[in-house]
C-alpha cells in the first residue's frame, strides 16, 4: 500500500538534445557575391577609365577605332622638327618607320629633342593629329664616369 504523495519519482530521462537551428548560408554567400562584385566594378570601372596606353604609330593605326578619344602614350622616333621659341609651339612627325603622325605641343623643349631622337608623347589623337600634354625624350644610355679629376673638370667646363 502506498501513502498518496509518497510515490517514489520516476527517474528521470535525460532530455534529447536541443535541435540546433539550422541557418542557411545563402544569405552569407549573396552578401560575400554583392560586396565582391561590387568592388570589383567600381575598381575596374575606374581603373579601365584611367589606362593610359602604350602604342607605337602601327598599333594606333591597327586600334585606332578602340583608341580614338583615349588618352594614349605614343612612341617612336622624331621627324620633321619645327619649334617656334617664342611662342613654344611644337610640330614634329612621330613615326616607328612604316606609319608617322604629326604631333602638336606647345611648350619648353630639352635640348635632348631633336630629330631621330626616341620620344615618348602623351595625350590624344583629334582627328589625325595627336595633341600631346606631355613629352618624354629618350637620352643615351651610356654613362661614362670621369676617371680623373681633369676629366671631371672639363665635363663641368663643357656643362657651362
Amino acid at each position: 500500500m502506498s501513502v498518496p504523495g509518497s510515490e517514489s519519482p520516476t527517474p528521470l530521462t535525460p532530455l534529447p538534445q536541443a535541435r540546433r537551428r539550422q541557418r542557411s548560408p545563402l544569405p552569407v554567400v549573396l552578401g560575400v557575391a554583392a560586396l565582391v562584385g561590387l568592388t570589383a566594378t567600381i575598381a575596374f570601372g575606374n581603373l579601365n577609365k584611367s589606362l593610359e596606353y602604350f602604342v607605337t604609330p602601327s598599333e594606333y593605326a591597327q586600334q585606332q577605332a578602340q583608341l580614338q578619344g583615349r588618352p594614349v602614350r605614343i612612341g617612336g622616333l622624331v621627324k620633321a622638327v619645327q619649334y617656334e621659341p617664342q611662342t613654344l609651339d611644337l610640330r614634329f612627325t612621330v613615326t616607328d618607320g612604316s606609319v608617322s603622325y604629326p604631333v602638336q605641343y606647345r611648350g619648353a623643349v630639352t635640348d635632348l629633342f631633336k630629330e631621330n631622337q626616341g620620344v615618348v608623347v602623351r595625350g590624344e589623337f583629334q582627328g589625325n593629329t595627336f595633341h600631346a600634354t606631355d613629352l618624354v625624350v629618350k637620352h643615351s644610355e651610356e654613362y661614362n664616369v670621369p676617371k680623373t679629376q681633369a676629366e671631371l673638370k672639363d665635363m663641368i667646363k663643357s656643362a657651362d
